[in-house]
């Protein structure tokens, strides 16, 4: 079964050629090199793109490869439109439970920009772009994403999509809709090959998707720094809503262990005090990006540092120091107000 979707942005989701095409002339044009037809372009690009700029502006750093492709791109969203059938399997893939991840070679402020202005951010659980080599990357990115590759597939336009798949055992799923022809595709030989979007809900096994065969234990730290305030952090996991930080506890790791693991990486706070509070079931909770069942372990703690600096990972998109009144105010995710109420019936908050 497949759970979990990594996708190649350009020419997958997003039909941004025009205006690739119209970057790359204007840097060959600021060198007096001959500008590229459509047609020669697509035969002549390949990723990774260090090789493609090799041949064309040869001796170019990587650093100013970089400074003019910014530089000649047309403001970061502008021209730039869904492929057809891409806006309705996002939609599929989200409403079956699916995890959604974009691994892109084109630069983070330009996708951020594209997606939001075409209305699908908030269905991806990360964007990691800007990548060189994908096939050094996809390794990293499962791992951190706690991914099974026989849960995966990544979905691209290019053979360097289908490669790096193949380097970690993901399925692969190759779409005609971008740079690459079909004939070219096929050279790296994808589990799949479609010519658009609009038949992978039907390989994809349709609208039955599994949950997850066992409860997933996690832990998580309602937060007090010296001033009594309550940390709260707000990620898409849960729907945006305000919540706290923790995560997954790891084979061989005891829960408090994970704890100070997952704020450190979270947070990069240190916590002291730590009191454990209780356990909640978390059945299919209604807030959650996919279909769950978490068991979710509950601590009260404090930080350990007196003037105590936040710096969050890309799990979360923002976080804020809240008095006990304020923060039973805020758009909470169901846990987190059940947590924060327990610690108020057992007397734990000031």
């Amino acid at each position: 079964m497949i759970r979990n979707l990594l996708f190649d942005w350009s020419g997958t989701l997003a039909d941004d050629l025009p205006s690739v095409l119209k970057a790359v002339n204007a840097m060959l044009r600021s060198v007096g090199r001959e500008e590229l037809t459509r047609v020669e372009f697509q035969a002549r690009f390949r990723l990774p793109y260090t090789e493609f700029f090799e041949e064309m502006l040869p001796g170019t750093t990587l650093a100013d490869l970089q400074r003019l492709y910014l530089q000649h791109f047309p403001h970061e969203h502008e021209g730039v439109t869904l492929l057809p059938h891409a806006g309705e399997f996002i939609r599929y893939a989200a409403a079956t439970g699916r995890r959604m991840v974009v691994l892109s070679s084109a630069p983070t402020p330009h996708v951020e920009a594209q997606a939001r202005a075409l209305g699908v951010r908030d269905a991806f659980e990360l964007m990691r772009c800007g990548v060189i080599d994908k096939r050094q990357e996809i390794h990293a990115l499962l791992a951190e994403l706690d991914m099974r590759p026989e849960e995966t597939a990544f979905i691209g336009d290019m053979r360097h999509d289908i490669d790096a798949g193949k380097a970690a055992g993901v399925v692969t799923i190759g779409t005609c809709t971008g740079y690459e022809s079909a004939e070219t595709l096929l050279q790296s030989e994808p589990d799949m090959l479609v010519r658009d979007l609009s038949r992978l809900p039907v390989l994809l096994g349709g609208w039955n998707v599994r949950s997850e065969a066992h409860p997933i234990a996690t832990v998580g730290a309602l937060i007090l720094n010296g001033a009594g305030e309550l940390l709260l952090i707000r990620t898409h996991k849960w729907s945006h809503r305000w919540g706290i930080p923790g995560g997954k506890i790891k084979r061989g790791e005891t829960c408090e262990a994970a704890l100070i693991r997952e704020i450190a990486e979270e947070t990069a706070l240190t916590l002291r005090d730590i009191e454990f509070v209780f356990v909640q079931d978390c059945i299919e909770p209604p807030e959650f990006q996919r279909s769950a069942h978490f068991l979710l372990l509950n601590y009260l703690a404090r930080c350990a540092d007196e003037k105590p600096q936040v710096v969050l990972n890309e799990e979360a998109q923002a976080f804020q120091w809240l008095p006990l009144a304020q923060a039973l105010e805020a758009d909470l995710n169901i846990p987190t107000r059940v947590l924060i109420e327990e610690c108020l019936r057992r007397g734990l908050l000031p």
